[in-house]
């Protein structure tokens, strides 16, 4: 594996003009592709497996055209304090936005809710749902409603809306995300001490991400990617494409300080670290591509698409910075390493880089001497304290938010509120009943004993009159709760009208499905608990393997796992502590707490997992070089802890510092994602990997590195420490091939 990276590192870095075109025609093809494409359709809602999916799909079946594509939108009246909808001059203004609704040239239907009997039995609210032909309205069609909306609220009714036919589209990560980047580069400014050796890998990570993204535009309509698949693959493309260029480019510094000239520092930087980054990046690859397991779509597409953000990132961290080192050989050292070069060649240069190498290393050395002489303090403050973070995960409750958790800012989150005071906080949530009385000898009677049943179980305030098909066979109820979508409650209720269900089929010869949104999110949150485990059971299990091959070593990869195990749960406490029991919520701009998203957890452990490895590989695979390279496991920690910690430090500012910035997202969904790998990273790169790896490794010693003889055999050698370089000593091949650098640099 060194060897050959090696040449590909030497192989780009000579024939760099040639590289560098050759991925700017890919940029510019992918791009013209994701341009030009026609846009996928998003299917978010499909969720294969559950209750509430197969009921759905029978309605679609036995109801043609109930399920239409077309948008709608709930138009919520509240009269003014000491008023009533029903006074006339409220009704007139109420009916007379309706109607005006109704003309639109998208509209389908709209009822006035005095004929709909949509008005609160207080007779404050009443609200009225227009659907439309087309599921994204034109902006005319869009500034007709409003301005109709509008003369509602002049004559004096507080007017809301809710529904996806005017919902603002969300920003994944805005200004935040630009910040991000932002505090990345400043961090690659700090660490390196080089503009160009902080503006290489930001350029390589942009291209990675452009490119990426093109190509699920080009396939969007294929492989039906909607608009948030790509959410994913931005947010890890761009964290790991720069820490994968900066590996590379901190092991050229590295190989430059030991006196070889650009090329032959190139390919060794690419023979070294590049076959680290090549690791790490399967690891990450292998966890993303794992959420295909847990049989949600869209997961399994956002899983696929940032795996092949991540993979496109490895390709160019071990092609195109080699290239771009090329054209900027000494660029990216230090200032005043350049001017000492300057002054004294080659033989000045390698002294200086030396030395400074080294004074850098001195307080990462420090920390590592001093675990080395209390290795189990260290590792038993860690383990308490993640431990004591992870403990709210016993609290953990699964869901997902709907209008509820926006911000009161937005009319969504008001219309919420409105019905939820005039109609129960039920109302918002209501349980749709899909009958199937098609075995029955009396279809009619079926349902009716069927609805009684259900309108007497606790917790149901109201059922609605059943709606038939047209053969008659198969009929739909509204159940409304007592309690609100999200409570634990609703999940009761759901769960005791489904265990009725055996004694009514009997007594009935008609079978029902319960579905509706409220009921959907319920099996959704059952559905990712139930795949939690085998999901960690089959990515922990693969990555193991992996890392035994990459350390061949039976405990390393047993610690790596351990350690991932206690900053995922903490990390996941820490989600639940903020976006549950609201917690700093106000800091974070959460408006409103309730139950995790149902995917966070299944999104927590495979992303978190990747990324954990990724330091577990950058990290000891240092300390193995030093081991397998003749020195003492003690000496051998604190020598590869020496030299990667800083850079791995600065990764993990820097990838805390991209997820950070999803968190200024208005979608929750990204919101709570972008906390949960931010405040993740934190544990795994600043607890994990800085106490609980060397304290553990201290403890073991030799011990750690042990693997049977018949084991070794088998595996096969990859030579992740460049073994094979220092065996063979690499000649620099044209290594007197001076690089034209541009003027100034």
């Amino acid at each position: 594996m060194a060897s050959f990276l090696y040449r590909l590192g030497q192989t780009a870095f000579r024939k760099r003009r040639w590289v560098l075109l050759l991925w700017v025609a890919v940029v510019a093809a992918v791009g013209f592709k994701g341009l030009t494409a026609a846009s996928g359709s998003d299917d978010a809602s499909s969720m294969p497996g559950i209750e509430s999916q197969k009921a759905f799909n029978l309605i679609g079946e036995r109801f043609p055209g109930t399920a239409a594509d077309g948008a709608s939108e709930r138009i919520v009246f509240v009269a003014p304090d000491g008023q009533k909808v029903t006074a006339a001059s409220n009704r007139e203004a109420i009916e007379k936005t309706v109607a005006e609704a109704a003309n639109g040239s998208e509209v389908a239907s709209a009822v006035s809710p005095f004929r709909a009997s949509s008005v609160s039995k207080d007779g404050s609210t009443a609200y009225a749902t227009v659907t439309f032909k087309v599921k994204d309205l034109s902006d005319e069609s869009k500034n007709e409603l409003q301005k109709a909306l509008g003369k509602a609220r002049q004559a004096g009714l507080t007017v809301e809306t809710g529904g996806n036919a005017l919902a603002a589209q969300t920003e994944a990560g805005g200004v935040g995300e630009a910040a991000g980047v932002l505090v990345a580069a400043l961090v690659l400014l700090v660490t390196f001490g080089s503009m160009a050796a902080a503006g290489l890998p930001l350029l390589s990570a942009i291209i990675g991400v452009a490119t990426s993204m093109f190509a699920i535009l080009g396939l969007s309509s294929a492989f039906g990617l909607s608009s948030s698949t790509g959410t994913l693959a931005t947010m890890l493309g761009l964290a790991v494409g720069i820490d994968y260029a900066m590996f590379i480019v901190s092991r050229y510094r590295e190989e430059r300080g030991g006196g070889h000239s650009p090329q032959e520092a190139a390919g060794r930087a690419v023979g070294t670290a590049g076959s680290a980054v090549v690791f790490a990046g399967l690891t990450v690859v292998v966890a993303l591509a794992g959420l295909s397991i847990v049989g949600v779509p869209m997961l399994t597409k956002m899983g696929l698409a940032a795996a092949g953000a991540v993979l496109l990132s490895v390709i160019i961290a071990l092609t195109l910075v080699p290239a771009l080192l090329g054209f900027w050989p000494n660029a990216v050292l230090p200032r005043r390493l350049r001017r000492r070069n300057r002054k004294t060649g080659d033989a000045g240069e390698q002294h200086l880089v030396t030395a400074t190498s080294a004074a850098g290393g001195t307080r990462e050395s420090r920390w590592a001497r001093f675990v080395l002489r209390r290795p189990l303090p260290v590792l038993l403050l860690s383990v308490i304290g993640l431990g004591v973070l992870a403990l709210p995960v016993a609290d953990l409750q699964l869901g997902t938010s709907g209008d509820e958790a926006k911000s009161t800012s937005t009319t969504e989150r008001r219309a919420y509120d409105a019905l939820a005071n005039g109609f129960g906080p039920g109302f918002n949530g209501p349980l749709t009943i899909v009958v199937d009385a098609q075995g029955a000898p009396d279809a009619a009677g079926a349902v009716d004993t069927i609805a009684r049943k259900i309108a007497s179980t606790d917790g149901v305030v109201s059922v609605s009159e059943p709606r038939f098909n047209q053969a008659g066979d198969t009929a739909i109820i509204s159940a409304t709760p007592s309690t609100a979508p999200t409570s634990e409650e609703t999940v009761n209720l759901v769960h005791t009208i489904r265990d009725e269900r055996p004694g009514l089929e009997k007594a009935t010869d008609a079978t029902f499905q319960v579905t509706g949104t409220t009921a959907s999110n319920i099996d959704v949150a059952q559905k990712m608990q139930n795949a939690l485990i085998p999901y960690l059971a089959v990515v922990v299990g693969l990555a193991f393997l992996l890392l035994l091959v990459v350390f061949r070593s039976i405990l390393v990869p047993i610690k790596a796992a351990v350690g991932f195990l206690l900053s995922v749960l903490a990390s996941l406490g820490a989600v639940v502590a903020v976006f549950q029991w609201g917690w700093a919520a106000d800091l974070l701009g959460v408006d409103s707490t309730g139950p995790i998203m149902s995917m966070m957890p299944i999104f927590l452990v495979g992303i978190v997992f990747g990324l954990a490895m990724d330091y577990q590989v950058f990290l000891v695979s240092r300390m193995r070089e030093a081991y397998v390279h003749g020195q003492t496991p003690g000496r051998a920690m604190v020598t590869g802890f020496g030299h990667s910690s800083r850079v791995v430090a600065a990764a993990a500012l820097i990838m805390m510092s991209v997820f950070s910035g999803f968190i200024t997202a208005g979608e929750s969904m990204i919101k709570m994602i972008g906390f949960g790998l931010a405040i993740a990273v934190l544990f795994d790169a600043f607890v994990v990997r800085m106490a609980f790896v060397p304290a553990v490794l201290a403890l073991l010693g030799h011990r750690a590195w042990w693997l049977p003889r018949w084991l070794d055999r088998m595996l096969p050698r990859v030579d992740i420490e460049g073994e094979a370089l220092t065996r063979s000593d690499t000649p620099a091949a044209q290594s007197d091939e001076k690089p034209r650098e541009t003027a100034g640099i």
